[in-house]
């Protein structure tokens, strides 16, 4: 039965700090599951991308995808993707539906499996990457601070925790990205000819997000911007609206916005600032 936007309350969020719900059941709800091949190509190429080091110095090449629905593609996906920059690489699937898990196990092979759980992550060892990509969406926001901590302490050192959404076919993508201690930026990963402003994403924005986007608040600042750059590049759009996102970017970053990466991501309709600059208000 899916559950959506029900509570996770302190009380259950903190049986699971230890990596195993006191009542042995997984923290968390089951939710939609809905999703479609190479949906998440674009987060991956940013894990395989500027973010590829983490899993190549890690002692432990353990990766999380944390609720992949009802299918495994999006599981398989990463897991082949993530092979190709380190080869012994042990990824598990963790999803919290049963019957989700039996039917994955058919594609098990050494270095993918497949595992019931939730928030807790019930895996051997602490993963460098964690992925939850539409699932923090179909929670309330008032439990997304507790479940990031109870992620966040399950990291291994250097590790990453992924908290994003997207649309059905991956063509309007956000996330955040935490290591243990903070998060540390916001993403947006846009096709180009899917947007006339790239304000439109805002339907994407990850939980801790999407309902701030309002006056006052700085994600709305963020995007703002971003529109007025993106109009304001305009007369690029003749040259192909790579060059106009980029001019975007880098007008971004003269104005004082905190634009992580460079060029080479820009050209992929990619771009990253500094959580600081659009952490939710008080």
């Amino acid at each position: 039965m899916v559950q959506k936007a029900e509570r996770v309350g302190p009380s259950v969020i903190n049986s699971g700090t230890r990596g195993v719900s006191r009542s042995g059941r997984p923290v968390g709800n089951v939710t939609r599951g809905t999703t479609n091949p190479n949906r998440m190509r674009r987060l991956d190429r940013w894990l395989t991308g500027p973010q590829g080091w983490r899993l190549r110095a890690a002692a432990d090449p353990l990766v999380v995808d944390l609720g992949y629905g009802a299918s495994p593609a999006t599981a398989v996906e990463l897991f082949e993707r993530l092979a190709v920059i380190r080869p012994d690489v042990r990824m598990v699937g963790v999803e919290i539906e049963p019957e989700r898990v039996r039917l994955a196990r058919d594609l098990e092979r050494p270095g993918l499996s497949f595992q019931l759980g939730g928030f807790e992550l019930p895996v051997p060892g602490r993963p460098v990457l964690v992925r939850a990509f539409n699932v923090l969406r179909q929670y309330e926001e008032a439990d997304v601070a507790g479940i990031w901590a109870l992620v966040q302490g399950r990291l291994a050192t250097g590790g990453l925790f992924i908290d994003g959404t997207c649309d059905e076919i991956g063509r309007r993508v956000t996330w955040v990205a935490l290591e243990a201690e903070r998060p540390l930026s916001l993403s947006l990963s846009m096709r180009f000819g899917s947007f006339a402003l790239p304000s439109e994403v805002a339907e994407r924005l990850p939980k801790a997000l999407i309902h701030r986007n309002v006056p006052g608040e700085r994600i709305h600042a963020y995007l703002q911007a971003m529109d007025k750059a993106w109009l304001e590049a305009a007369p690029l759009a003749s040259f192909g609206n790579r060059q106009r996102w980029s001019a975007m970017c880098r007008a971004l970053l003269d104005g004082g916005w905190p634009v992580h990466d460079g060029p080479s991501r820009w050209r992929l309709g990619e771009l990253t600032v500094g959580w600081e600059a659009v952490a939710p208000g008080s």
